[in-house]
């Protein structure tokens, strides 16, 4: 699995650079999400295969730390990617004659800034939180990785207020981001609704499935693991959804965007025939 993620998405991130016909600020994002989900996924995996194969599971304080704040801040980042890209979605479907115009190189890179600036610095804010916390007990974590709920169980000191951050600053990640995401689709249904075009319905339906497919994948496990209240699940159920939004998540996305979107099948043909006649006209006399 974690093979196929890191393929799948260095080839979506090198067809969109290679290939000019994906030049475009929807490809942009989709190759940017392609790059967060290989960290994000890279950030866990590894690790864990390691301990798979070794007697001693042992992660230090301080690779601790790391793990936990690049994987917050990646998943973070993406959530607020996915924002973005529907707000994308919404300017090419509802002004697609000023699509251009309004989506310049520069705010397409002003909202993938704000996209990591806000992802980053929320991450800091919960490891900062996290481990000022005394581990004076069981140095067990009860979890492939160093994630922010079996730290808070672990702890011997009074995590209330841990717990009430993560509530909050999580709950504002996910509902501002759900905010943008489902503002922007009313308007795009409303938009190829109103469309006499079965074609520019196709398209419409064609290019937003892919991603609105992704967002339900993710935002589920992401708003039961961190938004819903701890009492309503358990650590087993933790480690199963945690599974899959480190592992299956980041190796769908590249699938499901490859797979029904056109014009990268478009791109990934265009690739192979340019192979075929680099080859031939190698080998022909």
């Amino acid at each position: 699995m974690y093979l196929i993620t890191v393929a799948g998405n260095l080839g979506i991130m090198l067809l969109i650079v290679t290939d000019t016909h994906l030049h475009s600020p929807m490809y942009f994002f989709l190759s940017n999400l392609a790059f967060i989900d290989l960290w994000y996924s890279s950030g866990i995996t590894p690790k864990m295969l390691v301990d798979l194969v070794t007697v001693e599971k042992s992660i230090s304080y301080i690779g601790c730390a790391c793990q936990m704040y690049f994987f917050v801040a990646f998943g973070s980042t993406e959530c607020f990617l996915l924002a973005a890209m529907a707000f994308d979605r919404y300017a090419a479907i509802c002004n697609p004659l000023l699509y251009l115009k309004n989506m310049t190189r520069m705010k397409c890179l002003q909202l993938l800034s704000g996209s990591y600036v806000a992802g980053f610095l929320h991450s800091l804010i919960q490891t900062c939180c996290t481990f000022r916390l005394s581990f004076c007990g069981s140095h067990h974590i009860r979890h492939f990785f160093c994630d922010i709920p079996p730290l808070l169980k672990l702890s011997c000191s009074d995590t209330t207020v841990n717990e009430l951050i993560l509530s909050i600053f999580a709950s504002s990640v996910t509902v501002t981001s759900i905010i943008v995401i489902v503002i922007s689709y009313v308007f795009i249904l409303h938009a190829v609704f109103r469309s006499n075009s079965s074609k520019g319905r196709h398209k419409a339906f064609s290019t937003c499935g892919s991603h609105f497919i992704c967002v339900i994948l993710y935002y589920s496990t992401g708003i039961f693991m961190y938004v819903s209240p701890s009492s309503v699940h358990s650590l087993e159920q933790d480690k199963i959804v945690s599974v899959v939004y480190t592992l299956v998540i980041p190796m769908l996305n590249p699938l499901i965007y490859s797979l029904r979107n056109r014009e990268m099948k478009l791109a990934l043909k265009r690739t192979k025939a340019f192979n075929v006649c680099r080859k031939t006209s190698i080998i022909s006399p």
